[in-house]
């Protein structure tokens, strides 16, 4: 059963928290991790990029000049691809980039990303997580008391101190726990949270 150290806010070791097996003590699969991180990339693309063929530009519906005679070569109408204002060949057209993961799939990936972020010792768990007032600078603070980097702060619900305090800190981003997903926590080099919301999380993914 993994185990992580406590801490209050000014860093010091108040006890010893021991995790979950069926949550933090997963197998890691890179291949798993890898397909539900292209399948959340892949929701969030729209997929509405379109450009006009040349049966959908306006216009050119009049032969530009006769068909011998000209010395020039044949044209058929001023809206082909080779001329200026002409439609775009093979451009790219509205599709649907969704792709089917089975919910168990994407459930066990969180758990073997939270179980590689505490192998990694980038898991922060906090006693009590709470701020006395909106402050970036506190939030600064507490950030190098801690020697974060990319973190990635994990909340139980709402927070207005925490979450106003950090959100204009760089390579900092909040997410309450139903938000929590396998990107996110492979995308940051640090993870703190709470005793609650670790609570939370495995209350959820038992």
């Amino acid at each position: 059963m993994p185990t992580v150290n406590v801490y209050n806010l000014a860093r010091e070791v108040t006890g010893q928290l021991e995790l979950s097996d069926s949550v933090f003590g997963v197998p890691v699969k890179s291949h798993v991790l890898h397909e539900v991180v292209v399948y959340q990339l892949a929701k969030r693309r729209a997929g509405t990029a379109k450009v006009k063929g040349r049966s959908e530009v306006s216009g050119g519906g009049k032969k530009p000049w006769r068909q011998k005679g000209t010395g020039r070569a044949r044209s058929g109408t001023s809206r082909s691809p080779v001329w200026r204002g002409g439609g775009t060949i093979h451009g790219p057209q509205p599709r649907d980039y969704e792709m089917r993961v089975p919910k168990k799939v994407r459930r066990l990936a969180l758990k073997m990303a939270l179980s590689q972020k505490v192998l990694d010792e980038g898991f922060k768990v906090i006693d009590e997580f709470t701020l006395e007032r909106i402050r970036t600078k506190d939030f600064v603070g507490l950030m190098g008391r801690f020697d974060l980097g990319k973190t990635l702060v994990v909340l139980p619900g709402h927070d207005e101190f925490i979450e106003k305090s950090a959100r204009n800190i760089p390579n900092v981003k909040i997410l309450r726990s139903e938000g929590l997903n396998v990107y996110d926590l492979l995308n940051y080099r640090d993870v703190i949270l709470s005793k609650d919301c670790v609570e939370k999380i495995e209350e959820a993914l038992a």
